[in-house]
This record gives C-alpha cells, sequence and structure tokens, in this order.
C-alpha cells in the first residue's frame, strides 16, 4: 500500500508540473468582454476618478466605463466625428481634472473647414480647441516624406505640464502646452510613432514601422528631455500601437498584428493582436492573444483593459508575473 501510495504522489506531481508548463508554454487569452457597442473605439486612459475613458472618433465622442461593471455613460460629446472611417476623437488624456482630446483627420484635405488638434473638454457638450496642431504641422513641415501636411495626430501622454502628441504620419513627437504653445520635442526618420507612456522624465514610445509593418520594425524605444539620444528597449511585434506600464513596473507593448496590406494606415489582420511583456533582453514575450485589432491598453493593479477598433474593452486579469501576479 506504501509503495501503491509514492506512485500516486509522483504521478500527482508530474500531472501539476505538465500544467505548470503549460501555462508558462501558452498565453493568455482575454477573460471577458467588458463592453460592445462603442464606435470606433481608439485611444483611452483612466481617469481621476479611477474610470476608463474611450474615444469614439466615429461618433465625436469620449466616453466613461466604469471598470468593475462595464456601464457606459457620455463623458463629453459633440466633437468633430470621423470622416473618412478613421480619425476624429484619438485619444484622451486628462491634466489634474481636466480633459483633453486629440483630433485628427478631420481638416485639410478632408475638410477644409475642421480643425485637427487638442481640444479641452469644458462640459458634457462643450469644447475650447487648445492648439491648432493640423495648420502648425503644415507651416512646419518634417524632412521625411508626406501627402497630408497636417498629419495623423495618434496618441497623448502627460508630461512636464504639458501633453506629448504623436504624429504616426509626419514622423515626430510634439509638446502641447496647456495654453496652445506647441514644440517639436523630437523628429524621427519613417518609424510611425504611435502610443505613448511616460515614467519621471522618460518617454517610451511604440513604433509601428513603416508599411508592412514587420516584426522586426515593431519597438519600443525609450528617450528624455535631456537626451537626443533614442534607445530600443524592445522589438520583434508587428504594428505596436500602445505602450503602457503595469504592476511592478513591468513593461507591455500592444500589437495589433499582421497588417492586412490594403493601404498605409490600414489596421491589421482580425485575432492576429497581442499583449507583450517587455523583458530586460530585449525580447518580448505575448501573455495574451489572439487579440481583434486592439488600440489602446490600460492597467488597474493587475488587470488589464483593451479596447479595440471593433468597439469593445476585454478585461484581462493576472498579467504580471510573480511576485505581482500569478506564474505563467
Amino acid at each position: 500500500m506504501e509503495r501503491i501510495m509514492k506512485l500516486l504522489r509522483y504521478k500527482s506531481k508530474l500531472c501539476i508540473l505538465s500544467t505548470a508548463v503549460f501555462l508558462v508554454m501558452v498565453p493568455l487569452m482575454a477573460n471577458a468582454q467588458l463592453v460592445t457597442g462603442l464606435q470606433g473605439a481608439q485611444g483611452s486612459t483612466i481617469g481621476p476618478d479611477g474610470a476608463l475613458y474611450v474615444t469614439e472618433g466615429a461618433v465625436g465622442r469620449v466616453s466613461r466605463v466604469d471598470p468593475m461593471t462595464g456601464e457606459v455613460t457620455t463623458f463629453a460629446e459633440g466633437l468633430p466625428p470621423s470622416l473618412i472611417g478613421i480619425g476624429g476623437a484619438s485619444d484622451v488624456e486628462f491634466i489634474d481634472d481636466t480633459a483633453y482630446v486629440l483630433v485628427t483627420m478631420v481638416g485639410f484635405p478632408f475638410n477644409f473647414a475642421g480643425i485637427d488638434g487638442l481640444y479641452r473638454i469644458d462640459g458634457p457638450d462643450s469644447y475650447t480647441i487648445i492648439a491648432d496642431i493640423g495648420t502648425w504641422s503644415s507651416n512646419n513641415p518634417p524632412a521625411t516624406p508626406f501627402d497630408l501636411p497636417n498629419g495623423v495626430h495618434y496618441a497623448l501622454e502627460k508630461y512636464r505640464g504639458g501633453l506629448l502628441v504623436t504624429d504616426g504620419h509626419l514622423n515626430r513627437l510634439l509638446w502641447v502646452s496647456e495654453y496652445g504653445d506647441i514644440v517639436e520635442f523630437m523628429a524621427f526618420d519613417n518609424i510611425v510613432p504611435t502610443g505613448l507612456e511616460v515614467h519621471g522624465n522618460r518617454v517610451y514610445m511604440g513604433q509601428a514601422g513603416p508599411s508592412p509593418h514587420l516584426p522586426e520594425d515593431g519597438l519600443v524605444v525609450m528617450f528624455d528631455a535631456k537626451s537626443p539620444v533614442v534607445t530600443e528597449v524592445a522589438s520583434g511585434a508587428p504594428l505596436i500601437v500602445d505602450v503602457e506600464f503595469g504592476l511592478g513596473r513591468t513593461l507591455y507593448a500592444l500589437a495589433q498584428g499582421e497588417w492586412d496590406g490594403s493601404f498605409p494606415g490600414a489596421p491589421s489582420l482580425p485575432f492576429t493582436g497581442s499583449l507583450l511583456e517587455v523583458n530586460a533582453d530585449g525580447s518580448m514575450t505575448e501573455v495574451a492573444g489572439p487579440l481583434n485589432l486592439p488600440t489602446s491598453v490600460e492597467f488597474i493593479g493587475n488587470t488589464a483593459y483593451v479596447v479595440t477598433l471593433t468597439g469593445e474593452i476585454w478585461v484581462i486579469e493576472d498579467v504580471s508575473s510573480p511576485p505581482f501576479g500569478r506564474k505563467r
């Protein structure tokens, strides 16, 4: 009997070991769909009240989402909507209790009266245009080739009393003050800058890379205001659209996936996206996927909230590794 019990304990240990190995090898799936029905969802942020705020470019709206219940309420509306299926309200960020929305591709050449720029939210249906970034960009063209002189403004991030803005078409990073002053923070080659994250003086930025957005061109880079040197942090994911810190200052990249090849600026193929952990050796490990056309990610504790172009928000729990999360 004792020999039989030892054998059973041995088999039990093997079973546990096999399960642990399986968890290491297989990335997480998105645990639950929190929200559906958003229209042209793209950018997101965590507001001062701890809720998610998501831009809906197709209808010129910013929605507030309760991260626990998924309840969606309108925070601001009446912003210029997308005119060609992409663009409109592309990202949102708070400075203290004041929200700012980045609006793109609603001006020249799509609408001669529209303004691509930074909009301050003054109320549920009112705003003030703080900076006409499109006109500034047209009057200050970059060295790299371009087709749209107003640019394609992608992401916002609070930094040093103002807001950083990536331009994925004119390949540069701008800094815009609360009063509308615009400064070129950094210019790049044709690397297609996308999502932003800040830690102290350091700026972390995603690069989608030029078409066809190959994995080797998908980078996470880092730099700061004190130095023009851009340091590569990680590479190896197709069409990186966002970067965010999770629990324990673990850095993550969100990749939209394999580009569909239809035209420059087109999204990826469905269900080819992923959430990846940035490793110390410059590699990236997939921790969740496949994701369907993700556009931005936010972290609350050890839970990731992934916004998708299809109008959904997916919850991925226990993302970070020990001691901050579950074993993988």
